[in-house]
């Protein structure tokens, strides 16, 4: 089986009020690198390591040290956040700037490479409820 990761920019945050109060800029905004709907996607293979290589610079840097362990172990076939999650394969995420913080979509992505590695994901549920959830 091979693993792909794809990111998602679900929103971005401002929080004027912080940044005033505690920033050298107090007018800085909101993130100027991602904006919603922002999508990477993410491939770990001899000829191309997006882990590695940090995007290439497609990706800054703090919001990367924020979500680089869901993205390796997605990218290794791992649950994401088991149990979290309303899918073991998805994880919900933000970076560290507390006065603009972005928050992620990661997921998985399954990519079989047999009809025998198609045939078990087809029978394998991902999903949780609140019956199953770890809440710490």
């Amino acid at each position: 089986m091979k693993y792909e990761c794809r990111i998602t920019v679900l929103e971005t945050k401002c929080f004027p009020e912080l940044q005033k109060q505690y920033l050298a800029d107090p007018d800085s905004g909101p993130c100027p690198f991602f904006k919603p709907g922002d999508t990477f996607l993410l491939k770990r293979t001899p000829q191309q390591d997006d882990f590695y290589h940090l995007m290439n610079g497609k990706f800054c840097g703090e919001a990367w040290d924020a979500v680089s362990r869901y993205v390796y172990a997605a990218l290794q076939g791992g649950a994401i956040m088991r149990k979290w999650t309303n899918d073991d394969r998805m994880m919900i995420a933000c970076c560290n700037d507390g006065t603009r913080p972005v928050i992620f979509k990661i997921e998985r992505i399954d990519i079989p490479e047999t009809p025998e590695e198609a045939d078990w994901l087809s029978k394998q549920s991902f999903k949780n409820g609140s019956g199953d959830a770890y809440t710490g």
